[in-house]
């Protein structure tokens, strides 16, 4: 299934999927680097050269994408808040327009929380971020972030299928 993205509030931002895999290999797929760069790429023609992550309350973490096209660059940076394995996962995220620029805020962090649970095999993902302002929200939805993410999950289904092979 296709992510579903909803608006619950005017700071807020819902997205929903499922992947036909394990909630541990889900939650694997977020929180290990050597995963999340195979799969959390958006669009084709972008590579992740930077993925650091301390997976641990108060842990930082930084991701950082690059253009193949042109060396452009941007990413997001940010300190986990909660970390309940392999159920729930918060962390604020500041944006870095790097030198491709953005309509998002800098200085204001969303707050996302990744929640993960499983039943029958089939493990539901539901993402809120929560940002400082409506602006801060419409900025980031109108950069495609959604399309991305579901681009990203296509991969990760693919990786998930490989490994049941």
């Amino acid at each position: 299934m296709p992510v579903e993205v909803t608006t619950p509030s005017d700071r807020e931002v819902r997205v929903t999927r499922t992947f036909k895999a394990p909630r541990q290999l889900v939650w694997d797929a977020h929180t290990k680097p050597e995963l999340v760069t195979k799969w959390m790429l958006g669009p084709p023609g972008w590579s992740m050269p930077v993925c650091e992550m301390d997976v641990r309350p108060g842990g930082a973490y930084t991701w950082r994408w690059q253009s193949d096209e042109d060396g452009k660059q941007f990413g997001f940076h940010g300190t986990f808040d909660e970390v309940n394995a392999p159920a729930r996962l918060t962390h604020d995220e500041y944006y870095d327009p790097g030198d491709t620029g953005g309509d998002m805020p800098t200085n204001d962090p969303a707050l996302v929380t990744l929640e993960l649970s499983e039943s029958g095999g089939v493990t539901t993902l539901v993402c809120i971020m929560k940002f400082s302002s409506k602006e801060a929200r419409d900025g980031a939805v109108s950069t495609g972030m959604t399309d991305g993410m579901e681009m990203g999950y296509v991969r990760l289904d693919d990786i998930f299928l490989a490994k049941a092979a």
